[in-house]
């Protein structure tokens, strides 16, 4: 379980993250990874597709809210435990990691870079 792999976890219902970071005492940093969707995200949001072509049984995105005066954006940041794991969907390669990476930058999260690097 390191940084860059896609897990299947439990929200009330299946749903894949991309571990941000290794294992901390607190647990493993993670972002929801969600159905790419036709929504107009212009302005409100940034995203990167993941899927297929890095190896993974699907097609979506990770989306990072920006930020925007009295609003405090979702960027579907959780810490999992280990239990939370249900079993691997595939890993993104490094290049992928570093465009999320930036989009969290983008959003206001520096330390993102910082702990997750």
């Amino acid at each position: 379980m390191h940084r860059g792999e896609v897990w299947w976890v439990d929200f009330d219902e299946r749903r894949p993250v991309l571990l941000l970071g290794d294992e901390e005492p607190s647990g493993f940093r993670a972002i929801q990874v969600v159905a790419a969707a036709p929504t107009d995200i212009t302005g409100v949001a940034l995203e990167v597709a993941i899927g297929n072509v890095e190896g993974l049984p699907f097609e979506a995105v990770v989306r990072v809210a920006l930020p925007r005066p009295g609003l405090v954006p979702c960027t579907w940041l959780t810490t999992l435990s280990r239990s939370d794991l249900l079993e691997p969907a595939g890993a993104i390669p490094l290049t992928k990691l570093d465009e999320i990476t930036e989009l969290l930058h983008l959003a206001g999260l520096d330390y993102a870079r910082e702990e997750w690097a």
